[in-house]
């Protein structure tokens, strides 16, 4: 069945993502071996089917989407980030004529359910690029008498709530998806998000806080990319503060956390003030455990595989903070020996370690990943990438365990994005498919930017030649030549 889907307008790129993912967490799949068709005329098994109203651009926030019943549509409207809400369409039209119209010859069967005289119901107007005031709201209500409800109205805690959703053919000069038409909406409430969650768990608020802190939107994101739910075992290798195990663990799943730094695992700022008093400042379960653990040296005893459900993290890659790896820079270049630390020292003892680039992090990140999640399971994490020219480059780290099912760039300056990567582990992990990765991260390395393997990202993002006015770049991207709508920086 067909729905209005109407998200936020924001982050654009991981609305649909996040919807798809979360269809096939709670089964919208379960029943459907057939292909469907998506906007960009690939077909993909077990995708959704999407597709614009009349007039609207594709970064619009409303969108016809595809969905097997009423409870999925619902489920995943209140668990999303980025849905507003999910609504049985009874009527659309350009002009409140048009929407009678539509409304009138939506089948008697399906609204009378809805019209009992026994019910309670609601109808509440919203508006897309425009501001409306009480009494031109009060008016569309009244318009809708046309419509034969029998039950009383309930501003509070209605059985039914109905939407009438407008939007202004503004065009494009404030800063909105350009809309050539005014559209209206009219639909019954299937699911709507619950927004009270993001000032909940939002980062000026949290008990312990570092430099590196995902901010409580993306992690909850990150979370639903990777189909967290009650019962499955989350791993972040790259812990610090706790910010997307504090979100996994919301929605049910087990969590465990590794970092390099001893420091931040085991002391934090105090015995209140710790990556545990994250957990406890929300009434939520502990994490089965808080490794100092090294990315490039993992403690897994060998032959251990298939533990973990998913693998959700931000990797370190030099911008507000640089990877490390063990050893410290005279033992990996040979200018000192291997040593054992003694007894009574290794309480306060701070391990050695050596700059880790990204090109190696994210390697041994995705070979951990293979050899650890379970059949199925999903890798999320952040990358880099470069922006030339309003584009961005998409020779993204591949592993022949895994296939990449999504990536959501997100533009932090006009040099600089990051793109989320979503990866489902499709086949088994065996010392041939190890030496074919590692092959792949050699070719990948040879063949992409030099400051992957410097690890000097920070000095590429802010580079004295596109900041400063008349440097070489600087009008090419600079606030001219911006166009007029740009829905990523929304």
């Amino acid at each position: 069945m067909w729905y209005l889907c109407v998200f936020y307008h924001r982050l654009l790129d991981y609305r649909k993502p996040e919807v798809e993912s979360l269809a096939e967490l709670f089964g919208a799949f379960s029943n459907s071996g057939s292909e469907s068709v998506r906007e960009n005329g690939n077909s993909e098994k077990n995708g959704l089917q999407w597709r614009l109203p009349q007039h609207h651009h594709p970064d619009s926030p409303f969108h016809f989407v595809n969905l097997p019943s009423d409870d999925i549509a619902r489920k995943i409207a209140n668990r999303s980030i980025l849905v507003k809400g999910i609504y049985e369409l009874w009527g659309e039209g350009h002009t409140y004529e048009e929407l009678e119209e539509a409304i009138k010859a939506y089948p008697d069967e399906r609204k009378l359910p809805y019209l009992a005289s026994e019910s309670t119901f609601r109808i509440t107007v919203d508006s897309f690029g425009k501001v409306m005031s009480f009494e031109e709201q009060k008016e569309r209500i009244q318009s809708f008498s046309y419509i034969p409800f029998k039950g009383r109205v309930n501003l509070k805690n209605p059985d039914h709530k109905f939407w009438v959703l407008e939007t202004d053919d503004y065009g494009s000069n404030n800063g909105l998806p350009p809309v050539v038409q005014k559209g209206l909406f009219f639909g019954r409430e299937v699911g709507t998000a619950d927004r009270k969650l993001l000032p909940t768990y939002q980062l000026k608020s949290r008990t312990y806080l570092g430099p590196t802190a995902m901010d409580a939107e993306m992690a909850f994101l990150m979370a639903n990319q990777a189909l967290v739910a009650p019962g499955k075992l989350v791993y972040d290798p790259f812990v610090g503060t706790g910010s997307i195990l504090v979100a996994a663990a919301h929605f049910g799943a087990m969590t465990m956390g590794a970092d390099i730094d001893i420091r931040v695992v085991r002391d934090g700022r105090g015995p209140n003030c710790n990556v545990w008093s994250n957990f406890k400042q929300y009434g939520l379960p502990m994490p089965l455990g808080l490794l100092r653990a090294d990315n490039n040296l993992p403690p897994w005893r060998p032959g251990l595989k298939e533990v973990f459900d998913a693998i959700i993290c931000d990797p370190p890659y030099g911008v507000r903070a640089g990877g490390r790896k063990s050893g410290g820079r005279k033992l990996l270049k040979g200018v000192v020996g291997p040593y054992t630390v003694p007894d009574d020292k290794r309480t306060d003892h701070i391990p050695s370690t050596a700059g880790y680039c990204l090109a190696e992090c994210v390697h041994d990140l995705l070979d951990r990943a293979a050899q650890m999640l379970v059949m199925g399971g999903r890798l999320v994490f952040f990358y880099p990438v470069l922006r030339e020219d309003d584009t961005i480059d998409t020779n993204f780290p591949e592993h022949p365990c895994f296939k990449l099912v999504a990536a959501c760039e997100q533009i932090l300056s006009l040099r600089y994005s990051r793109v989320l990567l979503t990866m489902v582990k499709i086949g088994p992990y065996t010392e041939e498919i190890a030496e074919s990765a590692r092959i792949q991260h050699l070719e990948f390395k040879e063949n992409h930017l030099k400051w992957l393997e410097d690890g000097n990202l920070r000095s590429a993002v802010f580079s004295p030649v596109y900041s400063q006015p008349g440097g070489e770049g600087y009008s090419k991207l600079g606030k001219d030549s911006k166009p007029k709508y740009r829905g990523k920086y929304v």
